[in-house]
């Protein structure tokens, strides 16, 4: 590739879609590896020039040494004591400052002694035997990074201790907290970043704009005409918080919330593998929502899902609500090992534990210590030990096997205790769901060579990571005690980790962008001290989402407009800053939930068994190969259960949703915290043939002619609908120009209007109003395909 390629592409900012200080930094060295010798040499002579001057006055450890360590030199001189050479070691002050050599006369880092630190040396060699990192790494550093670890070693090479395994503390209010733009405490750290940065905060959004944003944000869906009349009618203070906790104590938010959570506890209505049988885990779905509904504190909510079973007073409830583990895989093949397979359902649950409420890649260190973080395989699988303790079989024997444990959930139940469980439509007076049970002797717990379920070493007993938190003495050594662990008041990651993926709800992408990974490898936080307040704020409000929810949505930061300068543009591409409001595209879900809710069709009623809405035909069969028992043809659903949210859409791991994951939903195989972002054809595909968008669009024109007489006023009535606010003179122009083409092809001819509507109420009057209601249900298609449709601003 050529320089001026790679110019090109800095330009047009191709690596935007790299996420974090590790990864555009392994990409661009790998990019800058496939560049001629003289070309590399060219590229540092540019950023010689852009960037050596702009050394920071005090080289902060974690800020600017930490994330070259990490990614440039942690393979070889990391954590991991096996994959240490030269007995050197960078992530720990003590490795990194002692003599080497037989002698022990040389000295990688001597703080404040350039002339004696062999780093400084090897970094700036040219003898392509002694530098650092080798040529044949592809790990090369810039002319920037050389002189900033340099200067780092001149300034004393102070180490810190990882940011996230620091205990949050709440930190000083910025003075900026005086300005009369903040709404509060977020606003003046976030002002404080912006004025440091040189930025104004954008203007608030026009009132239709923000009653859609937090109507999306919150509920999932769409806000009502009705909502948003009276809204722009009473534009106050008052009126918008009370309008928050109208969204906030509906069951639309609860089924939100549920919905994100379903990603994160890898719920599916099947087993996966190959044979991928139906599993009937709705009933704790139904529980997930009834949490949410009741605002059931994090803490709580987190602690019944991990040892609901080992409560003091354990109940059904509490025992159902332990499902949560159980969404893993489970296989029914022939001729695996079934020891192998249940090794990999406590694996599932251990990195699933990691994922979810740690931020941390635990699953790095099963087969060695972890490479980038301070966990070890001996922690790995000490933590493996709290899960490991139930009486599972790894394999099934048939479709019809319950996988043990479980409970049987009954119609007498949901009607009396358990009254959350929807049991409406189940055929049967009983349903099972798999939850977890202690055996009544522990199974031991071994530390498995290179991971390998076969290959038991050291026995060890269940404990979690030391340079997290040590685990206290005096708890249990089992999921009870592993919940407390993570609630207790000196945990760093817990409330970080939660607080950050309640951000990344409401604007995008959370505050440290890698939600996923909190560790070496994930990015840096780009409002620290803000993430901190918040996080120590939720612990003191006893860890209440809702409160949490409504603390953002009241800020200004959240209020601001998406419109963007060219200097923001420019400057600050990412919007990292915070400077605008984000615009984004709505979820999988929300897209179908949104169609079916302007359109009358949306079906409200809550939990139950999954349905099967619209769905490309010959999927299932194609994909199973006749295996899957009652999962190997896709029935579909009847009448109302068509319209169903999309929370409750029949999930097969095989062969998921398939418009759902045309936009990126989540494959539910793994626990997930955040979606892929693409932009695709086949986006454009589903939203124009999609039976249900067309359902959708025919269902609004029907709705809107009963509702509005004169074309001008159903085709307004319809965009309002639609992107919550009126079009401006242009784009009615533009629609009803559409509508008079619509009309044209139709009264030539070239659109079959019996193909095209459904037989309903229409059906019954004359050929005109047929016409009629057939162009304007295109021009609601057409509506339903706008961005603007699809996005929230």
């Amino acid at each position: 590739m050529s320089f001026e390629k790679y110019l090109t592409i800095k330009e047009t900012a191709f690596f935007k879609g790299f996420r974090g200080v590790a990864s555009f930094s392994i990409c661009l060295t790998l990019l800058l590896a496939s560049c001629k010798q003289e070309e590399r040499q060219q590229y540092q002579s540019v950023s010689t020039a852009e960037q050596i001057g702009k050394l920071p006055d005090t080289v902060d450890f974690s800020l600017h040494i930490k994330p070259i360590l990490s990614d440039r030199c942690f393979k070889c001189h990391g954590p991991d004591e096996n994959a240490i050479e030269a007995d050197l070691s960078l992530h720990a002050a003590e490795r990194a400052y002692k003599a080497l050599g037989e002698k022990g006369d040389r000295y990688a880092i001597v703080p404040g002694d350039v002339e004696k630190s062999e780093l400084v040396k090897r970094i700036f060699s040219e003898d392509q035997g002694m530098v650092m990192p080798p040529p044949e790494s592809n790990l090369m550093l810039s002319d920037h990074e050389k002189e900033l670890l340099k200067k780092w070693v001149a300034q004393g090479a102070e180490y810190k201790e990882h940011w996230a395994f620091v205990k949050p503390s709440k930190p000083r209010i910025p003075s900026t907290i005086e300005d009369e733009w903040c709404a509060n405490e977020i606003d003046a750290f976030i002002l404080k970043k912006l004025n440091d940065k040189g930025y104004e905060p954008s203007p608030k959004a026009s009132n239709e704009r923000l009653i859609r944003r937090i109507s999306f944000d919150i509920t999932g869906l769409p806000p009502d005409l009705e909502q948003i009349d009276t809204f722009i009618a009473n534009d106050s203070e008052s009126t918008y918080e009370m309008l928050i906790d109208s969204f906030l104590n509906s069951i639309d938010y609860a089924e939100s919330m549920a919905a994100s959570w379903m990603d994160v506890a890898r719920y599916a209505d099947t087993h996966g593998y190959q044979d991928d049988f139906e599993r009937t885990m709705w009933p704790w779905r139904d529980w997930v929502i009834k949490a949410f509904y009741e605002n059931m504190p994090y803490d709580e909510f987190v602690t019944v899902q991990l040892a609901g079973d080992l409560l003091p007073n354990a109940t059904k409830e509490t025992i159902l609500a332990t499902g949560f583990n159980r969404n893993h895989k489970i296989t029914a093949e022939g001729g695996v090992i079934p020891e192998e397979y249940r090794i990999e359902y406590v694996e599932d649950r251990t990195n699933t534990f990691g994922t979810a409420f740690l931020g941390m890649t635990m699953e790095c260190a099963r087969c060695h210590d972890h490479k980038y973080d301070p966990v070890s395989q001996k922690e790995h699988f000490q933590l493996f030990g709290f899960f490991n303790n139930i009486d599972e079989k790894g394999l099934l024997s048939s479709a019809d096997e319950i996988p043990a444990p479980y409970v049987m959930v009954t119609k007498e139940e949901a009607q009396g205790v358990l009254d959350f469980v929807n049991m409406g439509e189940y055929d049967k007076e009983e349903v099972p769901v798999m939850v977890m049970k202690e055996m009544k002797e522990p199974r031991p717990t071994f530390i498995l060579d290179r991971g390998v379920y076969d290959q038991p070493t050291e026995q060890v007993s269940p404990a979690t990571p030391e340079r997290i938190l040590p685990f206290p003495e005096e708890y249990p050594k089992n999921r009870l005690g592993l919940a407390k662990w993570l609630f207790h008041q000196d945990n760093p990651l817990t409330a970080r980790v939660v607080v950050n993926r309640v951000w990344q709800k409401m604007f995008g992408k959370g505050l440290v962008e890698s939600s996923y990974d909190f560790g070496n490898q994930g990015s840096l936080p780009t409002h620290p001290e803000l993430l901190d307040f918040l996080a120590v704020k939720f612990m003191e409000e006893g860890w209440d989402l809702k409160k949490l929810i409504k603390y953002i949505a009241m800020s200004s930061t959240y209020r601001q407009s998406t419109k963007a300068t060219d200097q923001l543009l420019e400057k600050d591409p990412e919007n990292n800053w915070l400077a605008r409001a984000p615009r984004l595209r709505l979820p999988a879900e929300t897209i179908r939930d949104q169609a079916l809710k302007i359109s009358g069709l949306l079906n409200k009623t809550i939990g139950g068994p999954s349905v099967k809405p619209y769905q490309p035909e010959g999927i299932w069969e194609e994909t199973t190969g006749g295996g899957g028992g009652s999962t190997a043809r896709y029935v579909l659903s009847e009448g109302k259960n068509l319209y169903r949210k999309s929370l409750y859409t029949f999930w097969k791991r095989t062969v998921p949703p398939p418009s759902m994951m045309t936009f990126d939903a989540s494959s539910r195989d793994l626990c997930s915290v955040k979606r892929e972002e693409t932009n695709t054809p086949l986006q454009a595909l589903v939203l124009l043939n999609d039976p249900q968008l067309i359902e959708t669009a025919r269902a609004m024109a029907y709705q809107t002619s009963k509702e509005k007489n004169g074309v001008d006023e159903q085709i307004l009535l319809l965009f309002r609908k639609a992107t919550s606010r009126l079009p401006n003179d242009e784009e009615m122009k533009t629609l009803k120009a559409f509508y008079a083409n619509s009309m044209s092809k139709i009264e030539e001819g070239e659109i079959n209007i019996d193909e095209y509507l459904a037989i309903g109420e229409f059906s019954k009057d004359d050929i005109g109003s047929r016409k009629k209601w057939a162009g304007l249900a295109l021009t609601a298609h057409a509506i339903l395909n706008l961005d603007e449709t699809i996005t929230r601003g």
